[in-house]
């Protein structure tokens, strides 16, 4: 898969350059936790300084809530939208924490369509930096807009796609926006696809699958489609229990999608995949979700109804990390337990820490997930693994060769040969 790239571009002097970045970071009372999603974008960000170019970032933050009673109409053109304001979903702090890690000035502006917006962008300099504010203040975002799209495009020249984490969203900073301006991907979002892609084509063996996380259902057409080429299907976290409940084992009072274990039951009888798959054997059980919880070790025979699974024993460690020691390609999604609390996080740094270890020239890793990435970022051997994706949904859906509306556009066409 070759995409239209930022290379491509022949002259980018005093072009308006708009980017479609994932600056969806964790914040707490407007402090940013986790800055990775920011730092992902500066080289793209960095190379249009470079190149002369004005750039203008847009984004969305969280999920703002779009029934508020307090309404603000913005004229645009003739158009008129409903901005649903919530400062605590704005990307204000994005700003001033961008202008640090840039060492330059980033202008912020309120909206993101409008005169205002208009007027401001009207007057930006060569190597300048513009970042709007949240795109989902506007339910048209959502919508996937072609109204919207088109007010957000007309203050660009050119489009630049860097946000992977939603490109598996139909909206209209991602899809739509493409059918109004020449659209390209960003540095970001190419190492995206090339890793990615590593896991598809001929995936070096043995091929070890790692999963956790709470919803089978988001993970049912990766196993389906991944689950050909790999050898082993390493299973924990709350899908774990929809599966030994599949079995019939008790798994007491743990979180599970009980409407997925019929379909679990479905896949444990497929041959090609049941043989593949492994299943803890032991777990850590509470009582309750409690920091002060005092934990237990059981084997999953002996779970009772009262119990609650929140991580893999250490008899399930250890078997996971003697085959993942032996892989040649890895992919890890999700945790294998409530790795928040420290007496429930064991299970997830230890394998975490066998990927980091293994991860070579010779063994290629793929982690990703905000959770995944957090659990890396504890172990503080992130930086060992092959590719750590800045996209949980996204990767899970472009693994799964589910559509992928924002990457399809820019793609570029095989001009067939007579």
């Amino acid at each position: 898969m070759k995409l239209k790239s930022i290379k491509d571009i022949k002259n980018l002097k005093s072009k308006r350059i708009i980017v479609r970045v994932g600056f969806n970071v964790p914040l707490n009372k407007n402090k940013i936790i986790d800055d990775r999603k920011i730092q992902s974008v500066l080289p793209t960000i960095n190379y249009l300084i470079e190149k002369n170019a004005k750039v203008i970032l847009i984004s969305h933050l969280g999920r703002p809530d779009k029934n508020q009673k307090s309404k603000i109409k913005n004229q645009n053109n003739g158009l008129h939208f409903k901005i649903n304001k919530d400062e605590e979903f704005s990307l204000k702090p994005i700003a001033k924490r961008l202008e640090k890690l840039l060492n330059k000035k980033v202008k912020f502006i309120s909206d993101c369509v409008g005169e205002k917006v208009e007027k401001e962008i009207s007057k930006m300099k060569d190597k300048e930096i513009i970042l709007l504010e949240n795109l989902r203040f506007y339910k048209e975002e959502e919508k996937n807009s072609k109204i919207f799209a088109k007010s957000l495009s007309k203050f660009g020249d050119i489009y630049i796609n860097e946000a992977f984490s939603v490109s598996h969203r139909n909206h209209a900073s991602v899809s739509a926006i493409t059918k109004f301006l020449p659209s390209f991907a960003g540095f970001l979002l190419e190492a995206e696809v090339f890793n990615l892609l590593k896991q598809l084509k001929n995936p070096q063996r043995p091929y070890i699958i790692l999963l956790g996380g709470a919803k089978l259902s988001t993970k049912i057409k990766l196993i389906e489609i991944l689950g050909k080429k790999a050898d082993k299907i390493l299973i924990g976290g709350a899908i774990a229990n929809v599966f030994l409940k599949a079995k019939g084992y008790e798994i007491g009072k743990s979180l599970a999608e009980k409407n997925m274990i019929i379909q679990a039951k479905a896949m444990l009888k497929k041959r090609n995949l049941s043989k593949k798959f492994l299943l803890p054997t032991d777990v850590v059980i509470g009582k309750s979700i409690n920091k002060a919880e005092r934990v237990e070790l059981k084997k999953v025979e002996g779970i009772q109804n009262n119990d609650i699974i929140l991580d893999i024993g250490v008899e399930t460690v250890y078997a996971y990390s003697q085959i993942l020691k032996k892989a040649k390609t890895i992919l890890w999604n999700g945790p294998m337990g409530k790795f928040e609390f420290k007496q429930f996080s064991h299970g997830s740094l230890m394998l975490a820490r066998v990927i980091a270890s293994v991860s070579s020239d010779r063994v290629f890793s793929v982690c990703g997930g905000g959770e995944t990435a957090e659990i890396l970022d504890l172990t503080k051997m992130e930086k060992f693994v092959s590719w750590v994706s800045t996209g949980g949904g996204a990767m899970l859906s472009f693994l799964a060769n589910e559509e992928m509306p924002g990457i399809e556009p820019l793609k570029e066409l095989k001009v067939k040969s007579n």
